[in-house]
Parts: structure tokens; sequence; C-alpha cells
């Protein structure tokens, strides 16, 4: 046996050692999948298989590079030959190789979300269509869903049953949209991340020798997270795998969440169906949590009718029941969390990181914000605006996208006027119809002059010879820099470093921060061995496949704040699950049939999982809703995990969690006790009659006693600035000290 193994349990030690023929290794939250993962590659090789022979996909970017590493340090340096990645990025790889039998460039571009909706809005416009009707996002929701369900533009059109849902749901013209959508993307030679599937399977499909070339290429099948795959997905390996059967496929039905997104856990269900010769290996022990949170667990996801057998176990240490919370308001709830996060941390001198606060949807963050806040607690919100989506960074990358795509119809309409050339949409949309005119790009029709004489003016002509000559000189360049100087080159020859260096703003300090970030990223690439290919071509690749959770904060010590969507595949020593309530977990929209309310279940047995040590649940009994307090029901969830796993609290006084004192216990709950609070030796008291009622006036001074809605009575002991951006310091009777912005304090003078 290979010394590596020796780290196996018997179960991980079997479905480790099973080589050949299709397996399935149903892998309970924690119990070690992604060693079993990493282990049989390296198993695979060491056992003579070729690493050029061996696919392994993955849901992250992340998670890839992880077991590419971990498998380098057990068999060296071939590792690096291993077909590894996400499904996207290899799938893209392909179509890079393959892509003039489908009719494009190897140089096409990859639409990212955001600009495949703006193509969508555009078409939308372009059409006259009622914008209400026809949101540009949900549109483009429903495409991708036509698309990872095989329902091409054509197929719609002819589909009865589809154009009559359209018609009773007031968006008749969706099929236009669809089809002039694929159009432009084809035109534009640009591919979105379902077209990455969808091109791949009319490869395969098409084209029985190329399939016959992968299936040769990929003799040895691995799959992470299966029950996350969607039904392109599953063709794609169905057939890549159908010649030698080698398939080993990970995942947990329990963890299959992602229905929204196209997900189908059937995928899993039916494994042994689609493979009857297949082998089944359960990974039934938690390495993670505690006692109580596994057996929590695992009586919640009981309650679900459609799931794979399993008994998830665990050796670890009882541990402490599961915490649950009632309380008022969601800003108690905020607040609840806040100083439970605080006492705990100091406690159990613990980090920040150790703590995560998860929620059902993101608009739930802002109490806990608030509160994190006040307590100066540093926190991070996951799934905000990624950095590769701001302003700054995408016109950069903009510019970098027409140099290896003219045919780039996003890129062109975002730069061409950036920074501004005196070129105004008028003149832009008579580009666009002469363009369409005669089927060529816009940026194909400024390229040739004599096929504009007549509508463009002979200054509007000078001032895109301009552009087109600067592009096509960065263009050349191309050939012979690497990505990270091309960057430099974008940078200086448009004019865009030089545009924001120019704002001293703390905007626009903040956009040179970032392209300066930018660079650094790109000189990282270009420095990086993983990476071979240093163009701007690979590097544009790189960064529109990362996923979420590649994304990773220089900063870690924070406490993270994500909905359980994006928990998925991460661990916390100390989770809250919040927000506990009917209609908002279990969601409304998700109530409608047994298999919506059992994902929903999922999700929360997900939430569960995340814990190491101690999870805490909350709930309250009235949450603000369109600025309305409405009433609120406890989730069944919590009903649905058994009592002797959980500990039920009702804070009786929850407006302020002072924490300096332990907890009094009693029948009902949890009674905090009332710390003590004497006023330090330099504090004037003040009678009450003496209290002034007119609003403070800026008129402040130091010595000033004032009064604020919430912190109190309290003493000026410093100011500073002028005018709005004036502030002061004042130490409050209760509070302590605070600096405050005067204009928003809302303050009394009352001594």
């Amino acid at each position: 046996m290979e010394n590596f193994l020796k780290n196996l349990n018997k179960s991980q030690l079997e479905s480790t050692l099973q080589k050949d023929g299709p397996m399935i290794v149903i892998a309970g939250a924690g119990s070690g999948k992604t060693r079993v993962l990493t282990y049989k590659i390296a198993y695979l090789m060491t056992e003579g298989v070729d690493p050029f022979n061996i696919l392994a996909l993955t849901f992250t970017n992340k998670a890839a590079k992880e077991m590419k590493e971990r498998i380098a340090n057990i068999v060296g340096g071939e590792a690096r030959n291993l077909w590894m990645g996400t499904f996207h990025s290899v799938f893209a790889r392909i179509l890079r190789i393959e892509a003039h039998k489908i009719g494009y460039t190897s140089n096409f571009t990859i639409y990212d979300t955001d600009d495949s909706q703006k193509l969508v809005g555009r078409i939308i416009k372009e059409l006259n269509l009622d914008k209400d009707n026809y949101k540009y996002k949900s549109i483009f929701s429903r495409i991708s869903s036509m698309k990872n369900n095989f329902i091409s533009a054509e197929s719609y059109i002819n589909d009865d049953e589809l154009l009559l849902s359209d018609k009773i749901s007031n968006r008749p013209s969706f099929n236009q949209i669809y089809k002039e959508y694929v159009v432009r993307c084809f035109k534009a030679g640009a591919m979105d991340f379902d077209d990455l599937l969808l091109k791949t399977n009319e490869l395969l499909s098409k084209y029985p020798e190329t399939l016959a070339k992968y299936q040769n290429i990929f003799k040895y099948i691995l799959v992470d997270e299966y029950q996350d795959t969607n039904h392109s997905q599953y063709l794609i390996i169905k057939a890549l795998s159908d010649k030698f059967q080698n398939i080993c496929v990970v995942g947990d039905d329990a963890q299959s969440i992602y229905s929204f997104r196209g997900a189908n856990i059937n995928n899993i269900l039916n494994f042994q169906k689609d493979f009857p010769d297949s082998k089944l290996f359960r990974l039934e022990q938690n390495y993670r949590s505690t006692k109580n949170i596994v057996n929590a667990a695992n009586s919640l996801i009981e309650n679900n009718q459609k799931r794979l057998k399993k008994s998830v176990w665990t050796e670890n240490e009882s541990g402490e029941k599961i915490s649950v919370n009632k309380l008022l308001t969601d800003g108690e709830e905020g607040r609840f969390v806040a100083s439970s996060i605080f006492e705990t941390k100091m406690q159990n001198q613990l980090n920040n990181k150790d703590f995560a606060i998860l929620y059902r949807t993101n608009a739930q963050s802002r109490s806990f914000e608030d509160a994190l806040r006040k307590k100066n607690i540093p926190y991070r919100v996951y799934g905000g605006l990624s950095f590769y989506q701001r302003k700054e960074i995408k016109d950069v990358l903009a510019y970098l996208r027409l140099l290896i795509n003219s045919e780039d119809e996003q890129a062109f309409k975002r730069i061409i006027n950036f920074p501004a050339r005196g070129i105004g949409q008028t003149t832009l949309n008579k580009i666009t119809i002469e363009a369409k005119k005669l089927n060529v790009s816009d940026y194909g029709f400024i390229k040739d002059f004599s096929k504009s004489t007549e509508i463009l003016n002979s200054s509007t002509k000078n001032k895109l010879l301009d552009f087109v000559i600067m592009l096509e000189s960065l263009k050349v360049n191309t050939e012979s820099l690497n990505v990270f100087d091309i960057t430099k080159e974008v940078l200086k020859q448009s004019g865009l470093y030089k545009l924001y260096k120019k704002d001293e703003s703390l905007e626009g300090v903040n956009r040179i921060q970032n392209i300066e970030e930018l660079l650094n990223g790109i000189k990282d690439f270009v420095d990086n061995n993983e990476f071979e290919d240093k163009s701007v071509s690979s590097f544009l690749q790189n960064i529109a496949l990362a996923t979420d959770q590649d994304n990773e904060d220089d900063d870690r010590n924070k406490v993270s704040l994500m909905t359980i969507h994006l928990a998925k595949g991460l661990e916390f020593p100390y989770v809250y699950i919040v927000g506990l309530e009917e209609n908002l977990f279990p969601s409304a929209m998700n109530l409608n049939s047994r298999n919506e309310l059992e994902e929903e279940r999922r999700l929360f047995y997900v939430a569960l999982t995340r814990a190491e040590k101690k999870v805490f649940l909350s709930y309250v009994l009235s949450r603000y809703r369109w600025g309305k307090l409405v009433d609120s029901e406890q989730s069944r969830f919590i009903n649905e995990i058994k009592d002797e796993y959980i500990q039920r609290n009702i804070i009786q006084k929850s407006s302020n969690f002072p924490f300096s004192n332990k907890p009094s216990f009693n029948k009902v709950g949890i009674r905090y006790k009332k710390p003590e609070t004497r006023p330090p030796k330099n504090f004037v008291k003040i009678k009450k009659s003496s209290i002034n009622s007119n609003l403070f006036d800026n008129k402040l001074s130091v010595g000033n006693i004032v009064i604020h809605d919430r912190f109190g009575k309290g003493k000026v002991i410093y100011i500073e600035g002028v005018s709005d951006n004036q502030k002061a310091e004042i130490l409050f009777e209760k509070a302590g000290t605070k600096k405050l912005l005067l204009r928003f304090s809302k303050l009394k003078i009352i001594a």
C-alpha cells in the first residue's frame, strides 16, 4: 500500500482503491470527500495512469487548485498535466482548440453575466418593448434556463406551449429577444457561461470524431459535487465516459441546493440507473462537527422523502446543544448576534474569522452589519460587487477584450467614447445601423471608412480613425508582449490612467488603487508557473471563469456574512443561522411543492453542517418589511430538529446586551444581569429640569454637556474639522467615548 493511503479510514480507502468501472461515492458533510478525490487521483497516477488521461471536474477554481497542489505533494510535478478545473474552464479549453468546427475563432470572448444582461437590455430597448414587462435580468435568466435545457432559439419558436406561456406572462416577444441575443453573441464572437456547456454538447454530438478523440483522452473521469450538475453537464459527462466507463462521481444528495440555477438532483439519485454496473461507497464519518450538530442535522434531513440512504456519525466530542434564540425584532436580532460574538470571542480567546453569520437572502445583512460596526467587530460581506465587476476594472478589461476579438460588441460600446473622444450616441447609433446592414461588427465598419463616407462627417471620421490606429497598434504588440506589458500600454495610450489619476476625489483615488491592484494581479499571473500561456487571451479566460469563492480577502480575520448558498463547502467553528421564520426560511417562493420545500430543508442542512463547535439559531416575532413591522412565525425547520439536541432561549432583555457579567439561567430561558454603570469621575451630572429642548445648531464647544437619542448624556471633550465635516469626540455616561459626525448626530445641548 502506498504510504499516503495510511491517512484514510476504511470507507475512504475502499473508494480510493476502486480503480476501474463506474462508481458513486455518497459523501456526508465533513466526511473528507476532497481527501478521497485527491488521493484517488494520486493513486491512479501511481498505478501508471497517464495524468493526461485523467479529467477531474470541480465547481470552483480554488478547489481545483488546492487539489492539484495536494496531488503534486504526493506524486510530484506530473500533477500539472492533469485535466483539472471547473466545468466551464475545462470545456472552454476544449472549445478554444475546436472552435473552428462550430464557426468561432479560438479567441472568442466569454461574456460574464453583466455583459449578457446589458446586451439583453439593449435588445429590449431596440425592439421598443415595455421595460416593466421585459425586465432584462429575468429575461436573461429565462434564456439561461432554456440553454441549460437544450431549448434553442429555433426550437423555442416552434414550441406552442412555450409561446403560450409567454403570452399569458405578457411577454410574447421573448422569442424575438432570445433569437436576437443568440445572433448578436455569435456575430460578436462571444459565448456566455451557458454557451460553454451548450457549445461543448453541440461539438460532441455533431462531430463523432471529436467525441471519439476526447473519449480516448479522458480514460478516467472524476466529478466533484455531482449533486450540483445540471442537465447540460450531465450529458457531457455521460458522453465522454461512455467508451471506458471509468467514471467516479462524488457528492451528497442532502446538499443539493442549486435547482434555481439548473442543478438537477436526479443526476445523483439516478446514477446507478445510468450505470447499472456501478459500485456505491458511503463516507459517513463526519470529522468536522460535534455529535450534537451531526445528530441535529440528521434528525432534520430525515424529514425529506427524496434522499439516498446514509447515516452520518462522528467520534468528535458531544459539544454544546444548538442554541435557539427568540427575539422581538430584526434590529434586536442583529444586536444579539453581535453581542454574542463579542462575548464568545472574549471568553474563549477566539479570532473574528472563527464566526460566520448565515442568512437566506442578501437583504438580511444590514442589521448585522450595523450591530457589528457598533461593536467595532470587523466583518466581510460575501457576494457583493466582485473586484472584476468594478467600473474601472471593466473599462481596462474591455480594451483588452477588443484587442483579441474586434467583433466584441459589448467591449466596443463600452470604450469607443471612454475616455471621451467626442463620439456621441447619435454617431454610435448610425454606426450600429450601417454595420447591421452590411452584416459586419461596429468596429469592422469604422475600420473601412470607404463605407462610411455619407453618414459620418470628417471631424467624426478623424476621431474614429485615431481610435482605430491606437487599437491596431496595440494589437500588433499582443503578438510579442505578455499581458502585463500590454495592459500598461493600454492604460497609457487609451488615456484611462491619466483620466482616473486626475480625479482626486476619494472615489478617484480608490479607482486608481484598484487599477494598480489589477496590474499586481496580472503580474502575479505572468510570474506564476501554473500558467504557461501568458497572453491576453489566457488571462481574460482565467478571470472570466473565476467563481465567488476564488476571490479571497487579504485580511481574513473578519466575521463572515453570507447567504447559505455561498457558504456551501466552507466551515467555521461558530455559526449563526438567522431569520428562521416561515416565509423567510423556508422562503415563501419555495413552498409550492414538496420538491421546493425539500430543497429549502437541504439548504438548512447545509447551514447546520458548516459549524464545527457551536450553532446559534435565531428568529424574531416581528420584522420590518417595506417599512412596516410585520408579525413573524417561527420556522417549521426548528421543530424538525429533535428536542434533545437543542436549547431554547428567550432573550428577556434584548435591547441592550451588556455581557459584562455571566448570564443567569432560569426555566424560561436566559436573563442577562444589568451591569453596574458608574459615571466617570470627570462627568458633570445635570438635573433633568435644566435640559434645553433646542436642537443642536453646530454652536458646540468643548465642555458642553449634550444628550443623544441612543447614547444618552455625554460631555464634549474634543472637536475637529469645519462645516459639514465637523466631528466631536464625546464621553458618554453609559456608552463610553464616541466620535460623531455632527451634521448627522441629532445632539441636544443641555449645558
